[in-house]
């Protein structure tokens, strides 16, 4: 369940009515791996194993579909909020590494060209030649909005999108966090088989963050579109992996920040 409906009181002027409104539903996920707890995550419910895979790919744990057995429900918790994923043989993960990198990432942020550096040993820059037009790119982000179905009802969610150089949604996905939203695309591509996407364009509805960009690379994406503004970081990162970054694109506007050679 995505949304929720909730009673409140509408303010018009002078004029005061109770009324309903729906809204994005804002859960823990707790992901585990081979039963052990791993992570908790706040996501809106739905698409939670693409979530989970998205989430382990572009963190460079898992290479590609078949480093996953199965994801499925942990059958010990009921409430729907618990996933578990099972590697397959001869896949393993550092856990206790992971939460080390977590905890410093979340408690004193990135830490500039230091974390570019580190990123670079796991991600090869984007050698992608795919050239996209530039009034194609200005309509993606109405594209991305016709799909964005649960947003339309709540105005409260974020949302990622997959498109081909033609402008063809290949995948759509909404979260409160934006970061989530990615992970949820560039998992279905990873369940489905369909990695690396580097003939691909990646459009988000906010703006584009570090995180957004890191997670891009991992998934190959040559291309990122954003409807906000990117961050200093990202577009650092862009420029120094060899991706093409576009901002600010509204009303048939948008800024060039990275990678202007694949525009035409």
């Amino acid at each position: 369940m995505s949304t929720v409906t909730r009673k409140v009181i509408r303010v018009s002027g002078a004029a005061r009515r109770e009324a309903t409104d729906e809204l994005a539903v804002e859960e823990p996920l707790e992901i585990r791996i081979d039963t052990r707890p791993f992570v908790v995550t706040m996501r809106t419910p739905g698409h939670d194993e693409e979530l989970a895979a998205g989430f382990l790919f572009t963190e460079g744990l898992i290479a590609s579909r078949k480093d996953i057995a199965e994801i499925h429900e942990n059958r010990r918790n009921r409430s729907g909020n618990s996933l578990d994923v099972f590697l397959s043989a001869g896949s393993s993960i550092d856990l206790d590494r992971l939460r080390r990198r977590s905890f410093v990432s979340s408690s004193c942020g990135v830490c500039g060209k230091e974390s570019i550096r580190a990123l670079q040993k796991r991600f090869k820059p984007i050698r992608s030649r795919v050239r996209v037009a530039s009034e194609l790119l200005l309509d993606l982000p109405n594209r991305l909005r016709a799909a964005q179905s649960t947003f339309e009802r709540t105005g409260g969610l974020h949302a990622a999108g997959i498109f081909t150089p033609d402008g063809k949604l290949i995948v759509a996905r909404e979260d409160i966090g934006r970061h989530n939203a990615v992970d949820k695309v560039v998992g279905f591509g990873v369940l489905n088989s369909l990695l690396p996407f580097s003939e691909h364009v990646l459009v988000v509805s906010g703006r584009a963050s570090f995180e957004i960009i890191q997670k891009a690379i991992a998934a190959k994406i040559p291309i990122i579109c954003a409807v906000s503004a990117p961050s200093s970081l990202a577009v650092e990162f862009a420029r120094a992996n060899g991706q093409t970054l576009v901002g600010f694109i509204r009303e048939k506007r948008m800024n060039v920040y990275a990678g202007k050679q694949r525009l035409r």
